[in-house]
């Protein structure tokens, strides 16, 4: 559609305007409906944000420029979950479960920051011209193409137009191969890759609390967030894929530490450290993606990628259910079961990542 702003911006939105109706959700199929919507809005703005930021720096500046927007996505958290915290713990100090008056009162918190995002992204971020992608539209087309580094080089909107008309349905079959093979390599590793969710239930299972489960998302995204800078500004200068192979081995760590986990301080300080993995991986993987492919398709790839990180999660937390606590009279496998399955998954994807050499220049 020629804007990447406004599509990410309506992503947002939608997330935004879903927020509200969590306040009034009174079952679990109108808590589902208000989440989906939610999804929705994430599907929305997930790819067209990454493609600004990726068409926003050159190239050896991407991974710290995706470094610093994880680093501030998980600051943000941190602001949040402390508040919180602190609502929570004001509220009901000593309990386990979550009251409904005290979600409430979280769901109204929520919506500050939600709509001030989507007004800093709609007052504050700019399209960045992109070079056309066909060749037969003249020296005009040919100039912007000449280097990736170019990307920022603003072009005639009258030539973009036209570029962007002929590139339509050619620019989806020049993805090439590796970046299929990156996508696939990535798939492998989403199979065992289960909500989160599974994590914080297996906090609880050790015994800990609302509060306590918050105190440990805090720790969490700080690491998270102190992690993604740096990892990111050395994938620059490095080859990227040993930092996502080096989150995906300390992700196959941690998983199986989950699984042997016998005491709640064990989940706790493995969950914390989980944020490594976040940190070293997240980031570095989006800015591979955008060497992977030509400017000018960077927003179908991340379509792509995203799409199939989003799709395999369905399945991935399924099966991880399954395993957990099985299915009728079958009962599982136990809580370990799931996080073994992740571990076993990591280490593939990272052993397929490490022999895998794409053609041209190293991915940097």
């Amino acid at each position: 559609i020629g804007s990447r702003k406004w599509l990410a911006v309506s992503g947002y939105g939608l997330s935004a305007l879903s927020k509200p109706f969590f306040y009034i959700a009174g079952s679990w199929g109108a808590v589902a409906a208000v989440r989906w919507a939610d999804r929705i809005g994430k599907g929305i703005r997930t790819a067209p944000r990454d493609a600004l930021v990726a068409d926003s720096v050159r190239k050896g500046r991407r991974g710290l420029a995706f470094g610093i927007h994880r680093a501030a996505d998980s600051a943000g958290a941190v602001v949040g979950l402390l508040i919180a915290l602190y609502l929570v713990s004001s509220i009901q100090p000593h309990e386990v479960e979550l009251r409904a008056a005290t979600f409430r009162t979280l769901v109204l918190w929520s919506l500050i920051p939600a709509f001030l995002a989507v007004l800093a992204l709609a007052v504050g971020a700019r399209d960045v011209p992109r070079p056309a992608a066909s060749k037969e539209a003249g020296s005009q087309d040919s100039e912007a193409q000449t280097s990736d580094s170019q990307d920022l080089t603003p072009g005639s909107p009258a030539n973009q137009a036209e570029g962007s008309g002929r590139a339509g349905g050619r620019a989806r079959d020049h993805l090439g191969r590796p970046f299929w093979i990156f996508l696939g390599i990535v798939a492998i590793f989403e199979l065992g890759n289960s909500s989160d969710g599974f994590l914080v239930l297996r906090a609880q299972e050790r015994g800990l609390g609302v509060t306590g489960v918050l105190a440990m998302l805090v720790a969490f995204n700080l690491v998270y967030s102190l992690v993604s800078a740096p990892a990111g500004h050395l994938s620059d200068r490095f080859d990227r894929r040993r930092f996502i192979v080096a989150g995906w081995l300390v992700y196959a760590a941690l998983y199986a530490s989950f699984a042997l986990a016998q005491s709640t301080a064990q989940v706790v300080v493995t969950f914390i450290l989980y944020g490594a993995y976040y940190g070293l991986s997240y980031g570095t993987a989006r800015a591979l993606v955008a060497e992977l492919v030509p400017a000018e398709i960077r927003g179908t790839a991340y379509g792509l990628f995203n799409a199939t990180v989003g799709i395999l999660s369905l399945p991935a937390s399924l099966l991880a259910g399954l395993l957990w606590q099985g299915l009728g009279s079958w009962h599982g496998f136990g809580p370990a079961a799931p996080f073994w399955l992740g571990a076993g998954t990591a280490l593939v994807a990272a052993v397929g990542l490490m022999v895998w050499r794409p053609a041209g220049p190293e991915p940097r």
